[in-house]
């Protein structure tokens, strides 16, 4: 299978936007309006990738950092194209370019009820912290 991983652009936003929908477990708010995204992608150049095949978008992993720590969102394969090494791919890319960057430790959130989510997550080495509850605040 022909796969092409590139770095993700704005250009692509409409792209990303309809594969986040069809994927269950990826929460879209409104940060993820197309001038949020674009803003995410400025602050950290380079870290975010979309894989391709035959020219059609069928992954996407957004990644940065805040200076300190990595933060992945957005996890998104094309179910046509999972279990072929697609989602880990995009991880690694994105992990390489934050270690590159001084980063030393990365977060994911992740829904409760993403099962497949979850297991995806355990199986490429990440630990659950059960010392931490996460809050949020809109402004």
């Amino acid at each position: 299978m022909n796969i092409k991983i590139k770095k993700i652009n704005i250009d692509m936003y409409e792209e990303l936007f309809q594969l986040w929908k069809k994927i269950e477990g990826i929460g879209l708010r409104n940060a993820d309006k197309k001038e949020n995204i674009e803003k995410y992608l400025k602050r950290n150049k380079g870290y975010s990738f979309a894989a391709f095949h035959d020219g059609k978008l069928i992954g996407s992993l957004l990644a940065g950092h805040d200076g300190r720590r990595g933060y992945l969102y957005h996890l998104a394969v094309n179910p046509d194209f999972r279990r072929k090494g697609i989602a880990k791919q995009l991880l690694e890319q994105s992990i390489e370019k934050l270690k590159k960057s001084g980063i030393k430790k990365t977060h994911i959130f992740i829904f409760k009820s993403n099962k497949e989510g979850k297991k995806f997550w355990k199986a490429v080495g990440w630990k659950y912290r059960d010392d931490i509850d996460v809050m949020s605040k809109y402004l």
